[in-house]
């Protein structure tokens, strides 16, 4: 078995390696790195922009609290058939290695595509817009609601004004960051991690001890808004739950940087993913326990409205200090882990070659982090419910493509079963694929334009790929 697997190991090194002199990625991150890049990733503007549409929508309390635990219930099950394959095939690439070992290199080539628009580069414009969102708490010039120009409308609108240039003045610094090396980076990231953890439970706690909340909020449903039958609405908001949840497979994707990645990814991404889980459901009873569901419906900022009603104005001036903080460390994340994906295409030929040029100082891949920052300012312009569609449907696409190579792996040979998959194999991946499929499905009908979006940027891949590939 082992030496089964250390072929593996051969096989992947010779599919990333180069003629290229660049200096080697070194394994430098441990289990606490690994899995703060998870928790990072995985907190961001999801759970504190959705919970106001669930209660329209579900119109129950207990509902709500039911689609975040389903929700979290099946990003363990991709995080544990991702820590499965992340055993088999440490490298760096997440699901870029998954997919062109499963399917092929097109297959690969077209999930590196949307991992750099859709996966990182649209994520992290969107918590930098959210962090200008609370910063407009204190600045109204940041404000999103005071945009200067509007070009366009609807999906294919633009946006320019105060919290676009705030946005890419945070984007800008952390890119600038990256190309210095990812131990300073992971130092710095440890801490915003762990601050934005600290205010995450400082918050849930305080508001329980000491805020101006009643427990009668659970037991008052609402009236529902939505045009659909319960059991559909209730599928069509996991999708959005899911959405926030978009981040646990963070730690594969600098896997060729982890110390024993055997034992660290596996602990990674199942403890990054219950922290979180336990997280936000803590965030959740406190925004049920601070407002009524009917004052919560179509709210936004529902971690700025529960600050204020538990505490007053001078509680929501400092949650939206603290969280304008914490959102950074989701942003510092994505911009450590989105250019190892490029750099493992691209010392396989499946991206620009400038994408693999390793500094050969700081050993890090700086043309890559530079042209995602780019990118990502780029999508700035991007109004925020459009961006949030579009991460969703092309996310999910490539995620349910990987759990599903697991099915194919598992009949070759060598092949590493990970006990917490093997555990009434196949429930544990199969679970993701339906949930997965069911929110292609719903986000097609429910969000056509930008789900179309997503669907060509994947199509335009392909196409590129056939276009550029050495015949």
């Amino acid at each position: 078995m082992e030496r089964a697997r250390v072929g593996i190991r051969i096989k992947i090194h010779d599919m990333a390696s180069s003629p290229s002199t660049s200096p080697p990625l070194l394994r430098q991150l441990g289990l606490v790195s690994a899995a703060a890049l998870v928790v990072s990733n995985m907190i961001g503007a999801g759970i504190f922009g959705t919970t106001g549409f669930m209660a329209a929508a579900l119109g129950d309390a207990w509902l709500i609290l039911a689609a975040w635990t389903v929700g979290g219930l099946f990003a363990m099950a991709g995080a544990f058939s991702y820590s499965e394959l992340g055993v088999n095939l440490p490298s760096s690439g997440g699901e870029y290695v998954y997919l062109t070992r499963a399917y092929g290199p097109m297959w690969g080539y077209m999930t590196g595509w949307a991992s750099f628009f859709a996966g990182f580069s649209a994520p992290i414009a969107t918590a930098a817009l959210i962090f200008s969102s609370y910063l407009g708490y204190f600045f109204p010039v940041l404000d999103p609601a005071r945009t200067a120009i509007v070009i366009g409308s609807g999906a294919f609108s633009l946006r320019l004004g105060g919290a676009q240039l705030g946005a890419a003045a945070l984007i800008a610094a952390f890119t600038l960051l990256n190309c210095f090396g990812v131990a300073r980076v992971a130092r710095i990231q440890n801490f915003l991690t762990a601050l934005k953890v600290l205010v995450i439970v400082v918050f849930v706690a305080s508001g329980f001890a000491y805020g101006s909340g009643s427990w009668d909020h659970f037991s008052q449903p609402t009236t529902r808004e939505a045009p659909n039958a319960l059991a559909v609405a209730f599928v069509i908001q996991l999708f959005f739950v899911m959405v926030g949840y978009s981040g646990w497979n963070a730690a594969t994707y600098v896997a060729e940087e982890l110390k024993q990645p055997e034992k660290t990814l596996p602990a990674a991404l199942a403890l990054g993913s219950g922290l979180v889980l336990a997280l936000y459901l803590g965030l959740n009873l406190v925004f049920i326990y601070s407002t009524p569901l009917d004052e919560l419906k179509g709210v936004v900022a529902v971690g700025m409205v529960s600050a204020q009603n538990l505490f007053g104005d001078a509680g929501a001036a400092v949650f939206s200090g603290l969280m304008a903080v914490s959102i950074m460390s989701t942003v510092n994340a994505m911009v450590t882990i989105g250019p190892r994906v490029y750099y493992a295409m691209a010392q396989n030929g499946a991206f620009p070659a400038a994408a693999a040029r390793v500094h050969p100082r700081f050993r890090t891949p700086i043309v890559a982090i530079v042209s995602q920052g780019v990118c990502a300012i780029l999508m700035t312009l991007t109004p925020i419910p459009d961006l949030f569609v579009f991460i969703g449907f092309s996310l999910t696409f490539f995620s349910v493509l990987a759990v599903a190579s697991v099915f194919r792996f598992r009949r070759r040979p060598g092949w590493q079963r990970l006990r917490a998959v093997d555990f009434c194999f196949p429930l544990v991946p199969a679970a993701y694929i339906v949930v997965g499929a069911g929110m292609i499905v719903y986000g097609m009908i429910f969000a056509p334009v930008v789900s179309v979006a997503a669907l060509a940027t994947i199509g335009l891949g392909g196409a590129v790929y056939h276009l550029t590939k050495v015949k």
